[in-house]
């Protein structure tokens, strides 16, 4: 994060410009002033007032001290933001949501890649906390996480998003991973497929473990002949991996089902290896709908997440949660979308 340092205005020397120069070019009080350029008090001025408040800060070019403001308030209006993998396109439009939503509150967001190293992890938490950062979005934890742990004991405010712990601490927003598995089986089931495998994503992790189990109950409920292997991480190297083994161990397989589209990418890479088209050979459904899914050869048929709602939400949860007017811990599950595009047919 870039952040601009209080100074002069271009073409002017001398001492940074304040607050109290922004009111008296405005006519104003400087708790007007004050009032006026903090978003979560702007309500509370008049329209004309703040108009000319606000003419006057860009006119004299005032950037808040937010050194200052922090010492003042107890506040640094920062917020932590932690995730496995920022190369991974999925993250984009959470990232997105949650610096919009927090942007339009006055918060400004640190973005930390975790990567797999839970120690690391500690350490950047550690880190951010010693930043005085107002809270934390976590989209890395596990199933039982001991970084949860560490940010309860010392009370810093938190919210999980798109994924969560098995026995719930912490306020979250995800997705229905069952339902999302659901919509992917039956989709091919109607299809005609009775042979389906499913490239399943990291067990310690509540997207691998519970679309894993919405798979299972939906290939059940279906009587599809199931057969399941499970991926290390989320990427498409371990999607041709194990792709590349449900193929050869399961050679009747018409349709497979992967946790998430860079596993199905990797799937399309597997087939090709091995010289079979997709959906020809064997239809390929992903989960997320990441951006440019739509653009491979052929489109990927996927279960689309609201991930920048997913990242909005999370944001002003967080927010209710230091404001302190938050509900008591409560999971937020959103709704997928079955996106039908070409990796499917009919047998």
């Amino acid at each position: 994060m870039t952040t601009r340092v209080t100074g002069a205005p271009a073409g002017r020397t001398g001492k940074p410009v304040t607050l109290r120069d922004v009111a008296a070019a405005a006519g104003v009080h400087v708790s007007t002033a004050s009032r006026t350029l903090n978003p979560a008090t702007r309500h509370l001025v008049a329209d004309p007032v703040a108009a000319r408040v606000e003419q006057a800060a860009q006119k004299l070019d005032y950037r808040p001290d937010l050194v200052a403001a922090s010492l003042r308030t107890g506040r640094s209006r920062l917020i932590g933001v932690l995730v496995p993998d920022i190369a991974d396109p999925v993250f984009s439009p959470i990232l997105s949501g949650i610096a919009d939503a927090l942007l339009a509150d006055g918060y400004s967001t640190v973005i930390a890649d975790v990567g797999s190293n839970q120690e690391r992890e500690v350490e950047l938490v550690d880190g951010l906390m010693a930043r005085r950062v107002d809270g934390l979005v976590l989209a890395t934890v596990s199933r039982s996480d001991p970084v949860v742990d560490h940010c309860i004991d010392r009370e810093l405010p938190v919210v999980l998003v798109n994924r969560s712990e098995s026995d719930p601490r912490l306020s979250a927003i995800v997705s229905d991973d069952d339902a999302g598995m659901r919509l992917a089986v039956e989709h091919l089931a109607d299809l005609g497929h009775r042979h389906i495998g499913h490239v399943a994503g990291p067990q310690h992790v509540s997207t691998g473990f519970l679309r894993r189990r919405g798979f299972e109950a939906a290939a059940a409920a279906r009587g599809i002949d199931a057969a399941i292997e499970v991926a290390n991480a989320y990427s498409r190297a371990e999607g041709a991996r194990i792709g590349g083994a449900l193929l050869d161990s399961s050679r009747d397989l018409t349709a497979i089902v992967a946790a998430n589209d860079l596993l199905a990418l990797g799937v399309y890479d597997a087939l090709r290896e091995r010289g079979l088209a997709c959906p020809q050979d064997v239809s390929v459904v992903g989960h997320n709908d990441m951006p440019l899914v739509d653009m491979v050869s052929p489109p990927l048929t996927t279960v689309r997440i609201s991930h920048r709602e997913m990242g909005e939400q999370a944001a002003r949860m967080l927010l209710e949660e230091i404001s302190g007017s938050h509900a008591p811990q409560r999971t937020v599950t959103l709704a997928p979308q079955l996106v039908l595009r070409a990796s499917t047919r009919r047998i």
